[in-house]
């Protein structure tokens, strides 16, 4: 489901792309900033433009900071606005739809990009470059990459590695178990997002969900090797992934999966005995088996 190349690409140069980012009232202001300028004048491929996309009302600080961002101290900008929050899933398809280009990079309010990150992925997407050594470059419609971890307490580029199988065939295989992707790594080619539906609300599972069904709707994918996000994990992190809301999440997903004919019964039972556990289990204990069960198999 690859789309042509852009103009861009078609001038023998990178394509345009689209940063999609969305906020809301907690999001805290000087981790925003950094995020932003991580994100658009760091970079050494700067987006063509960036959406944010503010769900429901902010405090003045994030009012503020919107301003600048409206006034283009970011670069090209487009802001969208929701007087009410809706969650995520409403506020990245919103800005999906909005995007003119079909190329995407996600990222969040708190993480901070790679200053070569676009630089390596969108040639990549374009298939411009290959996404592994020896391979024939091809357009892609989701391609992701690895992260680390830092905290207010773990310095940028030191915390522990985040990674992904690299290879599509792996990434099909994956899916059946785990998500395949960090979403705040991810650029996705907009028309085949949209030809699956898009985002749809999932509470901290939208993502898993969405790329479930642009693998079944034929997307070509791949991970890179390389860090391309710092990825902030503060305190509660692994206290808000579990509970009843998270686990409902997992049910609604993998009956999806079972339906959709990507995991069976089998499979469907052992996800769900794990996640049974995952989700109830103390956050420490959680944070545990994440780095046990899940980081260990990328």
């Amino acid at each position: 489901m690859t789309a042509g190349p852009s103009a861009g690409s078609a001038r023998g140069g990178p394509p345009d792309f689209a940063l999609l980012m969305p906020l809301w009232g907690r999001d805290l202001p000087e981790r925003v900033e950094l995020a932003l300028v991580s994100a658009t004048r760091e970079q050494e491929l700067a987006p063509t433009l960036l959406i944010l996309t503010v769900d429901g009302p902010l405090p003045p600080a994030l009012e503020a900071l919107v301003a600048r961002v409206e006034a283009g101290e970011f670069g090209p900008a487009r802001v969208l606005r929701h007087p009410a929050h809706r969650g995520v899933a409403a506020a990245l398809q919103d800005g999906l739809l909005a995007s003119p280009y079909e190329l995407v990079a996600r990222a969040d309010a708190d993480d901070l990009c790679r200053p070569d990150r676009f630089a390596r992925q969108i040639p990549v997407a374009a298939g411009l470059a290959p996404a592994a050594p020896g391979q024939v470059p091809a357009p892609l419609d989701l391609v992701g990459g690895a992260m680390r971890e830092f905290s207010d307490r773990i310095p940028a580029g030191t915390g522990p590695l985040r990674s992904r199988p690299l290879a599509h065939d792996e990434i099909v295989e994956y899916l059946r178990t785990h998500s395949p992707f960090h979403h705040p790594t991810v650029v996705l080619r907009r028309s085949t997002a949209l030809a699956v539906g898009g985002y749809r609300h999932l509470p901290l599972l939208e993502d898993y969900y969405l790329w479930e069904r642009m693998v079944l709707g034929g997307a070509r994918t791949a991970n890179l090797a390389e860090v391309l996000v710092d990825y902030r994990v503060d305190e509660q992190l692994f206290v808000r992934r579990g509970g009843w809301t998270l686990f409902s999440s997992d049910l609604v997903l993998q009956r999806r999966m079972l339906l959709d004919r990507v995991i069976g019964p089998g499979q469907l039972l052992r996800n769900l005995g794990m996640r049974l556990v995952y989700r109830f289990a103390p956050g420490w204990a959680r944070r545990l088996a994440y780095r046990r069960f899940v980081e260990s198999r990328g």
